[in-house]
């Protein structure tokens, strides 16, 4: 009896550690999400922050979300590696808000732009570097064919190399190549209201001022964030930009 009773004794600790180490080996990093807007709000920014959640969990990492500004201090984002400007538009940040956020990607943070995120601080040059481009204009809501140029990189690989999808399609200030290394581009050929040619950069990613930086021009759409295709390409890139991926 007291064997059996050791037995289920050291089953249960067996158990517990099973669920310690599981739980132990969801936090292996965490990333925020930011998503507040002082111009145009995206009806889509809730349906990613719960795709974006559902990342996390079923891919082991920690999703926070947050639309307050004012816990962009250094001692706050350290804590991340990476942040996510979901959708955000305007001037979100103060001046020493900006700071911070430049000191974290100093330190080697990582930084995720979706979609609105090129629509965002327009007076702040540092930012718009890290971005890669400024959102410029957009048609409507469309089909396209998007290009994959990198096969190899982890918010890509997993596309075929023209990817047909339905959003808001942006056009930039800038064509980014140069200062960033392309990773899809737009065949304007297959829609109506494209401005910039035959290169139009549509997803990028560079290292930049330590740290590495991802964005793509997709997810306007609240569908967007239940096509699984999108969600690998979202879930490639924050895995660069955290560092958790050694793929370049």
């Amino acid at each position: 009896m007291i064997i059996l009773k050791l037995l289920k004794h050291l089953a249960s600790l067996f158990l517990l550690v099973v669920i310690l180490g599981t739980s132990l080996h969801s936090q292996t990093f965490k990333v925020l999400i930011f998503s507040k807007t002082e111009g145009f709000r995206h009806s889509s920014i809730s349906n990613g922050i719960r795709a974006i959640e559902q990342l996390g969990q079923i891919n082991d990492f920690i999703v926070d979300a947050t639309e307050d500004a004012s816990l962009f201090s250094y001692d706050n984002l350290k804590e991340f590696k990476a942040i996510i400007f979901l959708s955000t538009t305007g001037d979100v940040l103060n001046q020493n808000q900006q700071d911070a956020f430049e000191r974290y990607i100093r330190n080697g943070g990582g930084f995720i732009g979706i979609h609105a995120a090129s629509d965002t601080e327009y007076d702040w040059p540092w930012y718009g570097e890290l971005v890669g481009a400024y959102f410029d204009s957009h048609p409507a809501i469309q089909t396209a064919t998007i290009e994959i140029a990198d096969h190899i990189h982890p918010s890509t690989k997993h596309l075929p190399e023209y990817w047909q999808r339905t959003d808001e399609w942006y056009n930039y200030n800038k064509n980014p190549r140069g200062q960033v290394h392309v990773l899809a581009t737009l065949d304007e050929n297959s829609y109506s209201g494209g401005n910039m040619g035959h290169d139009h950069p549509i997803a990028w990613m560079h290292e930049f001022d330590g740290g590495r930086s991802w964005y793509t021009g997709g997810g306007h759409t609240e569908a967007s964030y239940t096509e699984p295709d999108f969600l690998k390409h979202i879930l490639g890139g924050i895995l660069y930009a955290s560092g958790e991926s050694s793929e370049k």
